[in-house]
């Protein structure tokens, strides 16, 4: 006969998993709402690189056109369902049909983050061989857009792994709080579920973490201008629905999103080759 019969206290309050449940980028690119239709045209305009010009000798001031550049998003349907039984609700520990909705929205939240960061990872400009983040890589970056007539307007994203980060925090002038505008750590309301950026360099730092090659010494970090890459999205964004089979007995909740995202300005990203081994091992 058993000396004691011990007894198990399950906690009826859901602990979330880790794993990424919100769009860390989407702000950080061109949105776009579509009403109507499986395309949406975005109009890239500029001067063509004119310069201004003097009164011809017949006394007219010669004319020019401006550059449109038109750009088609094409926008696919993605979705995720979730169903449980009405067993296995009532059998499980927590509210299985409010894990089924945080999931779902999760899931999709991270394939709008991996449509844009596939879109980034088709940039051309780079910043060479892969190298450990350093200031001199953050420059170079950063000269490369300049160079490219890239307005510093306060819309510049550096989108980073964990490493590359742990790198730039050994560097003074990022890690002191004397060079850094926007600090993540104080101000604000307290707490969010959210991620907020750092400010530093007038360049909006990002750590995220699931980037092409995290971990490894291939990682594909981004620095990026917001008017070069556009993201286009049903009107009203993701739509979620939740609802019951009473001839099965089953819930279910499905997320889903109608988007595309396309690169409109290959000079307006760079893409920054980064060894993150050494910090990820």
């Amino acid at each position: 006969m058993a000396e004691s019969a011990f007894q198990k206290q399950y906690r009826q309050e859901m602990i979330a998993g880790f794993e990424q449940l919100q769009s860390i980028v989407r702000d950080t690119v061109t949105t776009e709402a579509v009403i109507k239709g499986n395309q949406a045209e975005m109009l890239v305009v500029d001067s063509g690189g004119a310069t201004a010009v003097t009164r011809g000798v017949n006394g007219l001031i010669p004319s020019r056109a401006d550059n449109n550049t038109q750009t088609t998003v094409t926008l696919v349907e993605w979705h995720d369902l979730v169903r449980k039984t009405g067993y296995n609700i009532f059998a499980s520990q927590g509210d299985q049909r409010a894990v089924m909705q945080k999931t779902t929205m999760g899931v999709i939240n991270r394939k709008i983050d991996a449509d844009i960061i596939a879109e980034l990872n088709t940039g051309t400009v780079n910043t060479g061989g892969a190298a450990v983040a350093s200031m001199s890589l953050v420059l170079k970056a950063k000269t490369m857009l300049q160079n490219a007539d890239i307005p510093w307007d306060n819309q510049i994203t550096a989108l980073i792994t964990p490493a590359f980060e742990g790198y730039l925090m050994q560097i003074a002038a990022y890690a002191s709080a004397d060079y850094v505008d926007a600090k993540p750590l104080t101000g604000g309301a307290g707490w969010a579920d959210k991620v907020r950026p750092r400010r530093w360099i007038d360049v909006n730092w990002i750590v995220h973490p699931n980037l092409p090659g995290v971990g490894t010494n291939a990682e594909k970090c981004f620095m990026y201008h917001k008017s070069a890459v556009a993201h286009a999205v049903n009107t009203g964004g993701m739509m979620t629905s939740v609802g019951y089979d009473d001839e099965q007995d089953y819930s279910f909740a499905r997320c889903s999103v109608f988007m595309g995202t396309q690169i409109l300005q290959n000079s307006g990203v760079v893409v920054m080759n980064h060894d993150g081994s050494a910090l990820s091992s």
